[in-house]
């Protein structure tokens, strides 16, 4: 603890040794920085704030329907790239700003200036966003910012325009590719149907499938097939037994021919005539459907007797026209109901024969095609995933592009955001840079260390011996005594001076301060 305070107060001492050199350095910083802190000119400030409003009644209704971008990032991207050069270009133009320019630095310059000293600052969550510029020239600040609005607004729309236009497009291209590559592929898939149309792997079944089918089908085929053969055989042997005529003796002859049967009619008389009887064991004769029913009954007896009459000249017809060598008598209805279900059964026998020999060649076809099937169902496989992955894709970009027109449509309609100017542009009155009343005391601290460390550093180049100790630290060797030195009067009386100059230089440095920040609150308080 000793030999730090040792070592400060060595450095103090060394200071003060060397005050007049600090006190120089104090003066020279202090009216470097002065000068700097008022020749600087006042910059004003012009401001603007806006609101991005991005909701939308539209946009909900529109869900699922149309792409819905992210707004919020796309307002913040927007300010963060306005300030861009071609932005800044089309603000100097708009501003006259390049009327100052005499040559192309000169107007580089102007740029890079505007993009360092434009702000876009966010203020909070709610997108609403304050854009300033800082200029020496009140007017001229406002301008900047007026028009950087204009520009903030124009880019947003246009940018976003701009992009809808471009998915559009792309998607169209990419439309008509798909559209011809479907379409190859159709005609492929087409030319391979025909051209395998005999084969069940180019079809919408497999082979096994179809074979089993063709195979089910065939067994029933000959299953019917001999049903049919059964059946034409026993009506043969039925024919075989029956008579074709009712032969007629010579006494049957003479006598009146037999009573013609009508079994239909018959069979509803017999009917009628037991619900006669069973009403008339209820009812009396004159009970209404009693009368109904006789009535109906008269009828069909009258029906019937029409009916004979009829079938007995049929007969008389047909038996004048049969040969003399034929045995005179009635044809048996059975004979011929036999002989005409002989012929549906002939048919029927004829007709499923055809079909099982169809059957049979389809099946033998099926069984010499085994071996090209599965080459044939790989590349039908192959061609139908290839056109149904083209089609999906197809059926994907439509309705994409149905998504990314209606979308421009929406955004059209509603925009990006609604741009809502809360505060036009406006120039603070009075300057807002620089401030002189925080850089006056920052620049007399500055040059109160300035001149402390460049008396430190003097005191450190040419060292002086305050003790014997120091002087025996730095030569090595030992120190056998030391003289003091009795100052005069003179001497005494030159000291007293120096102090009065060195304390009356730091105190005009203190003056000049004062009198420095006293101008610039004064001058603070009058506007422009």
């Amino acid at each position: 603890m000793d030999e730090i305070f040792r070592k400060i107060t060595e450095a103090l001492h060394g200071i003060w040794l060397r005050r007049w050199v600090g006190l120089a350095v104090t003066w020279l910083a202090g009216l470097a920085g002065g000068a700097y802190v008022f020749l600087t000119p006042d910059q004003f400030e012009a401001s603007a704030r806006i609101y991005l409003d991005t909701q939308s009644m539209l946009k909900p209704l529109m869900a699922g329907l149309a792409i819905q971008p992210n707004v919020e990032q796309e307002v913040a991207m927007l300010s963060r790239t306005l300030i861009s050069r071609p932005n800044m270009e089309k603000l100097v133009r708009m501003t006259d700003m390049d009327l100052q320019a005499k040559t192309g630095e000169d107007r580089e310059r102007i740029i890079d200036t505007l993009m360092q000293d434009l702000q876009i600052r966010s203020v909070g969550r709610d997108n609403l966003y304050t854009i300033g510029f800082l200029d020496p020239k009140p007017e001229q600040a406002k301008r900047v910012v007026q028009s950087l609005l204009s520009i903030f607004v124009e880019s947003g729309l246009s940018g976003k325009r701009n992009d809808s236009e471009q998915a559009t497009r792309f998607l169209e291209e990419q439309i008509k590719s798909y559209e011809q590559r479907l379409a190859e592929a159709e005609n492929r898939l087409k030319e391979f149907k025909l051209r395998n149309r005999g084969m069940a792997g180019a079809g919408d079944k497999d082979y096994f499938g179809s074979m089993t089918v063709l195979s089910e089908q065939r067994r029933q085929a000959q299953l019917e097939l001999r049903e049919a053969e059964r059946s034409r055989d026993a009506l043969k042997r039925e024919l075989a037994s029956e008579d074709p005529v009712f032969l007629q003796s010579p006494s049957s002859q003479t006598e009146g021919a037999p009573e013609i049967a009508t079994p239909e009619i018959d069979a509803r008389l017999d009917v009628l005539t037991k619900n006669l009887d069973e009403l008339l064991r209820r009812y009396t004769d004159a009970h209404p459907d009693v009368v109904g029913t006789r009535r109906i009954i008269g009828d069909l007896e009258a029906q019937r007797k029409a009916e004979q009459e009829r079938l007995k000249q049929e007969l008389e017809r047909r038996r004048q026209a049969m040969p003399a060598g034929e045995p005179q008598g009635d044809r048996n209805p059975v004979y011929q109901q036999l002989k005409i279900a002989l012929v549906e059964a002939e048919a029927q026998v004829a007709a499923l024969s055809t079909r099982v020999a169809d059957f049979d060649r389809r099946h033998a076809q099926l069984l010499q095609q085994a071996r090209m099937v599965p080459e044939v169902e790989t590349q039908f496989a192959q061609l139908n995933r290839d056109y149904g992955i083209q089609k999906q894709n197809y059926e994907t970009l439509v309705g994409r592009r149905e998504s990314a027109m209606l979308s421009g449509e929406v955004e059209a309609a509603t925009g990006i955001a609604d741009f809502r100017i809360i505060d036009p542009p406006r120039v603070s009155p009075m300057p807002v840079a620089p401030n002189r009343q925080v850089l006056l005391p920052l620049v007399f601290l500055a040059s109160l260390c300035a001149g402390i460390a460049a008396s430190f550093l003097f005191s450190q180049v040419k060292p002086t011996f305050h003790d014997n100790r120091k002087l025996r630290e730095i030569a090595q060797r030992p120190v056998l005594g030391a003289v003091s030195l009795i100052p005069s009067q003179p001497m005494l009386a030159r000291r007293r001076r120096s102090a009065w100059f060195f304390f009356g230089g730091f105190g005009g440095i203190l003056t000049a301060y004062g009198a420095a920040f006293a101008f610039v609150v004064v001058h603070g308080l009058l506007p422009f």
